[in-house]
């Protein structure tokens, strides 16, 4: 009796899908609230003002606004917009 399999296709065929990690939305985009901003394994980037971490260390947006890097890029923000005066009629 053979002691190895023949071909050695049985031994193939696992691999695993992407991760896709990473920035989702880069400095100056518009994000609403919970927009994914970046995925990452750890914490890579840090949530700044504005910003949720969930427990797989997804940054997400807690409020309407702009992204905005600080820190050298280790700080994720999000930026309100600057409310327009309201013109009275």
């Amino acid at each position: 009796m053979a002691h190895k399999k023949g071909q050695g296709s049985s031994r193939n065929g696992r691999d695993s899908n992407a991760q896709r990690r990473g920035i989702k939305k880069f400095g100056g985009e518009r994000v609403i609230a919970g927009n994914i901003i970046a995925r990452q394994l750890g914490n890579k980037w840090r949530a700044g003002k504005g910003v949720g971490q969930g427990k797989d260390f997804t940054l997400f947006a807690l409020i309407e606004g702009s992204v905005m890097f600080d820190q050298e890029g280790r700080r994720i923000n999000v930026v309100a917009p600057v409310e327009a005066t309201a013109v009275a009629s």
